[in-house]
């Protein structure tokens, strides 16, 4: 067709209307749907006669342009084609919220590596708090990308520390082997740098005279009265953790603000024990726990609180707060350092309820897997060093509490019981207090309130 027009217009023909007739011919073929569409290739194209125009010179050059706008357009939509797995594989693992009262901690351990297979909820690293210790769990199954953290570095909740990748892909899987081979074996040079090198070993061999040096005089001797140190290569020095600077700051803190005293007494442990002996498996069959000695005191300390409210009472800048609650706080020695959990509304709890709620805080401690709730608060802390064979000791206050009560180990001693000298299981018990608020009076009380509920439990159920 194109040769017809051609020729039509050599010959001198009206290019305008020999165009107009010819197009006329070529429109109803252009109308139609001359490429079928594919996947991926180019879809209908509909009408090409909107590309040229009736009468125009240029029809030839307008018609090669829309065969090039042709073959492009499968490319377009080739490379337009998104790619799922580029974006969405990757996933941070970052610190979680830690309490309200804790706006940073330090990363002190990573559990897994490089390369490692972790599930969902899975602790990968733990956070140490200075009050409790925190663990960092992965948010997807995957493996282990990298860690963008280190080991003793502080952080915040929201920072992250660790990139999952829950395909597995892109995880370079290195051994310690082969680490310790790339920093054993060198890298070969470059010319460059070896032409570089060259010269400066020149210089570096040149023989240099060096002037005769004076015989340095021989160290004095020490005298003596110079301790003779052992050298520093048997010493060890080992960062604090987060937890131990807190512990040593509030005591420090509890030094340095109450005016504390201590008052002590003892307590004849004969009838409280034989209590145990008496119903310990009765108690284990019905309870599921082991009846222990500190379910006694805890019960002795709250008759004690319950008549000396000042005690359970806290100074707050020129006012005394009075708490009509009582809740007993258990020191717990853990690996990581001292923790002390609060045994919640101990006043209103049976010997039994006691126990249970002592054995789950104590577990927990252990694991290191208290929360922060269940340590905040307390009116009142009971500590009982005679698990470690304390035979006496002045416990220090927990601030913002105003008193503690020390336990000590069971020894038997000589006693006069009737006017006879008798063997007795004795035991030293200790109150400290702040004698701001508190007076010797009221602390002696208290003492003696505890030793005579300890030393005749049937006080317990007579309210006397």
């Amino acid at each position: 067709m194109l040769g017809v027009i051609r020729r039509r217009v050599v010959s001198g023909g009206s290019s305008p209307s020999i165009l107009g007739q010819s197009l006329h011919s070529i429109r109803p073929i252009a109308n139609k749907e001359i490429l079928p569409q594919s996947r991926g290739g180019l879809g209908p194209v509909r009408n090409f006669s909107h590309l040229i125009s009736a009468g125009s010179s240029h029809c030839i050059r307008t018609t090669r342009d829309v065969g090039s706008s042709i073959q492009a357009e499968p490319f377009r939509q080739i490379w337009s084609r998104p790619f799922s797995y580029e974006t969405g594989d990757l996933i941070d693992a970052v610190v979680p919220f830690m309490g309200e009262s804790i706006t940073d901690g330090t990363l002190a351990t990573f559990l897994k590596n490089p390369g490692d297979r972790v599930e969902m909820d899975e602790p990968i690293a733990q956070i140490e708090t200075d009050k409790v210790t925190i663990d960092v769990a992965s948010p997807e199954s995957g493996v282990i990308q990298k860690f963008v953290a280190n080991e003793g570095d502080t952080v915040e909740p929201g920072t992250k520390i660790a990139v999952i990748s829950k395909s597995g892909e892109g995880v370079a899987h290195v051994g310690p082997s082969e680490k310790t081979l790339d920093k054993a074996v060198p890298q070969p040079s470059s010319p460059v740098e070896e032409t570089k090198n060259k010269p400066k070993s020149k210089v570096e061999t040149t023989p240099v005279m060096e002037k005769p040096k004076a015989p340095s005089p021989p160290p004095p001797k020490p005298s003596a009265q110079e301790p003779q140190l052992p050298p520093k290569e048997r010493e060890r020095r080992i960062p604090m953790t987060t937890l131990r600077k807190r512990i040593a700051k509030r005591l420090k803190d509890s030094q340095n603000t109450y005016a504390m005293l201590t008052t002590f007494n003892e307590v004849d442990m004969t009838n409280l024990m034989k209590l145990r002996s008496d119903f310990k498996d009765a108690f284990v069959e019905k309870h599921g726990v082991k009846l222990g000695l500190m379910s006694g005191f805890i019960k002795a300390a709250v008759s004690g609180l319950q008549n000396q409210p000042t005690i359970n009472a806290v100074i707050d800048g020129d006012d005394i707060i009075y708490r009509d609650y009582i809740d007993i706080s258990v020191a717990v020695g853990t690996p990581k350092g001292l923790v002390v959990p609060v045994i919640r509304n101990a006043d209103k709890m049976n010997c039994a309820e006691i126990e249970k709620e002592i054995n789950s805080l104590a577990k927990k401690a252990n694991e290191g897997r208290l929360s922060i709730d269940e340590m905040a608060g307390g009116t009142f802390t009971i500590s009982n060093g005679g698990v470690y064979g304390s035979l006496i000791s002045t416990p220090i206050i927990n601030p913002p509490q105003s008193a503690i009560l020390g336990m000590h180990s069971i020894v038997n001693r000589p006693m006069v019981v009737g006017g006879d000298i008798v063997p007795r299981p004795m035991m030293y018990i200790a109150l400290t207090y702040d004698h701001r608020l508190i007076d010797g009076r009221e602390a002696v009380y208290f003492l003696r309130c505890v030793k005579d509920v300890v030393e005749d439990p049937r006080r317990l159920l007579l309210d006397v």
